[in-house]
């Protein structure tokens, strides 16, 4: 795959990651740079790579391992290191095979169309790769005849891939403790500094109570108030029987 179209989908795969969505979630985040550093800068080699690849390379990792805590953080970024290494080496054999073929054609001289023999070629047509790919041999032997280029750059491709998948291993051996260990949210450390313990407030001791407390005297009776005496119902006249008259 081009090195444009790999970009194109690390940046693709960085995109379905939506990153936190509960207000917890985006104030973790939010404290990620403080918490820990990432400088994609600081893996580039100079003028040969882009800063952006080795960060699309770790967003694509982030996105497809999902880590839980630091330490399956720091793995999925040594897979990102290890892949950007990976891409590295793919770049520098195809830097020792134009080597090989610009070795041959400047030591012969010769045109492209006179490096096979007719012998060979029983008057069929070569093609200008065919040629190229002849010259590429005939300069891979040259080189590796008198040079240890070719078995150093083969033992440190060896160990790329062997990075690699020992940090693949890693993370899964992680994944793997989840159930035993903290699941700290990534880039949160959890050895913050403590503040010191501040004193306790303490009360003034209430005062001394006297030796021979007088007993509390029973607070006054409050006299009931009086009722006035209700008025007598007036008195009805009785009224004197009739008297009979005589004659």
């Amino acid at each position: 795959m081009p090195q444009a179209d790999r970009n194109a989908a690390n940046r693709a795969n960085a995109a379905k990651s939506t990153g936190p969505r509960t207000p917890e979630g985006k104030a973790r985040s939010s404290q990620n740079a403080r918490k820990h550093s990432f400088s994609p800068e600081n893996f580039a080699v100079v003028r040969l790579e882009e800063v952006h690849v080795i960060a699309d390379l770790r967003a694509d990792a982030m996105a497809f391992y999902q880590p839980l805590n630091s330490q399956e953080l720091f793995a999925v970024e040594r897979i990102a290191l290890s892949q950007q290494s990976l891409l590295r080496c793919a770049a520098l054999e195809n830097g020792l095979f134009t080597v090989c073929l610009n070795e041959v054609m400047n030591a012969e001289g010769l045109p492209v169309g006179e490096l096979l023999s007719e012998v060979l070629t029983h008057s069929l047509e070569v093609t200008r790769g065919q040629n190229r790919n002849f010259c590429l041999a005939k300069g891979f032997s040259r080189l590796t005849r008198d040079s240890p280029t070719w078995p150093i750059f083969l033992r440190y491709q060896a160990q790329t891939e062997r990075l690699h998948r020992c940090a693949i291993e890693d993370f899964d051996r992680l994944k793997g403790l989840r159930p035993e260990l903290p699941n700290i949210p990534p880039n949160e450390a959890k050895n913050e500094p403590v503040a010191p313990p501040q004193p306790l407030e303490t009360k003034a001791p209430p005062p001394p109570e006297a030796e021979n407390p007088k007993p509390a005297s029973a607070p006054a009776a409050t006299p009931a108030p009086s009722r006035k005496p209700a008025a007598p119902a007036p008195a009805t006249p009785k009224t004197a029987p009739p008297q009979r008259k005589t004659s």
